[in-house]
């Protein structure tokens, strides 16, 4: 009994270890759940996509395509914005897009309408001018009624640029393409006439020369109306098949929409210019060649000159038409209108003008006579 109490007293203190170093082992319980360290939370704006041959809690995050958003984090898609939307820069959100057309109240517009009323009104001055002084040797000459028909059909032309500026309607779409063509065809085949004149009036002053029967206002009236009326059915076909219309565009532009006019059928519109561009050629090769004509009643070489111009402006503006979209694109059509139309006012009426104003000394019959002789 004497050696058996030292034998249970040291078993009891080891056990009493054992129970302490026990509850301290029961005392550190795990409060946090295991959690993947593999890749961090993606952001709004971004998706999941897994990585291949790792687990699914490995991924990386990529940001949303292209008119598309993601507004909530660890989302694995993104959603598209509608048509009329476009996301903003954190790409959680979608912000209606900004409608685009050439408008009156923007500074472009609104210079390109300015110029086209200035050369209105400039039209309007050389045209009541030449009404003014209509029996001066200098109007008379290479057929009157022609600068006159010339003059007006100018005057539409710069008018009807403005219906390419505002916001586009099937009624505007439909007559503007057209209209100018038909218009600037006008105003092409007039100059031809009056080249057509200066020919055959210088031609014709020999008493025996057969085109003596020809002169006169028949020849250029019929060479107006033949040319124009190819061009009206070239317009009158497009306006009945492929008729223009105005259209909603979402897709040339991130984050615009564009109202613009749907050409219908583009050939036809490349078919319009091209019959146009030939007309052009046609009058600047008659009066290149007529430019060594006297010069009394000869505005051959003026013609020529604004027939140069004409032509290569339209040559550049199909480039730089190509080559643009949304609003800028009317305004290279409207530049070209503009430029091409001032070019031929200018550049065949000034001089007149300049004479009838400045010099009327040199505004008389025997003066020209006296110039046409001198040439002989």
């Amino acid at each position: 009994m004497r050696l058996g109490r030292p034998r249970n007293r040291r078993f009891s203190v080891a056990a009493t270890r054992l129970e302490r170093f026990g509850d301290r082992q029961i005392a550190a319980p795990q409060k946090e759940t295991p959690r993947s360290v593999c890749s961090e939370s993606c952001p709004v704006g971004y998706r999941k996509s897994a990585r291949l041959g790792q687990p699914s809690c490995c991924f990386d995050c990529i940001p949303c395509s292209a008119g598309e958003i993601a507004n909530e984090t660890d989302t694995s898609e993104c959603w598209n914005c509608p048509e009329d939307h476009w996301p903003n820069e954190s790409r959680d959100k979608c912000l209606p897009k900004a409608i685009e057309f050439l408008s009156f109240q923007e500074p472009m517009g609104a210079a390109l309408a300015a110029v086209a009323i200035i050369l209105s009104l400039a039209t309007i001055l050389i045209l009541s001018i030449f009404y003014l002084f209509q029996d001066t040797p200098i109007v008379r000459a290479n057929n009157r009624g022609l600068s006159y028909l010339l003059l007006c059909s100018l005057l539409l032309c710069f008018l009807c640029s403005l219906t390419f500026i505002g916001f586009p309607m099937n009624l505007t779409c439909m007559v503007r393409q057209p209209t100018f063509g038909l218009i600037f065809t006008v105003s092409v085949s007039c100059i031809l006439g009056k080249t057509v004149t200066v020919v055959i009036a210088f031609k014709a002053v020999n008493p025996h020369n057969h085109l003596r029967k020809w002169v006169g206002s028949k020849v250029p009236n019929l060479i107006v109306l033949f040319c124009s009326l190819i061009q009206l059915v070239i317009c009158t076909y497009w306006i009945s098949s492929h008729t223009p219309f105005a259209e909603i565009n979402t897709r040339s532009e991130s984050g615009k929409i564009i109202i613009e006019c749907n050409d219908g059928l583009t050939i036809l519109f490349y078919c319009m210019l091209g019959y146009m561009g030939f007309l052009a050629i046609i009058s600047f090769i008659v009066a290149f060649l007529a430019r060594t004509l006297p010069d009394s009643f000869n505005e051959a070489k003026f013609i020529a000159f604004s027939m140069l111009v004409f032509v290569s402006v339209w040559l550049s503006f199909i480039p730089a038409y190509l080559s643009t979209q949304g609003k800028y694109m009317v305004a290279v059509e409207i530049f070209a209108i503009l430029s091409s139309g001032a070019g031929l006012l200018f550049l065949i009426f000034f001089p007149k003008c300049y004479i009838i104003l400045l010099h009327p000394e040199m505004n008389t019959k025997e003066h020209l006579i006296g110039k046409q002789s001198t040439h002989k």
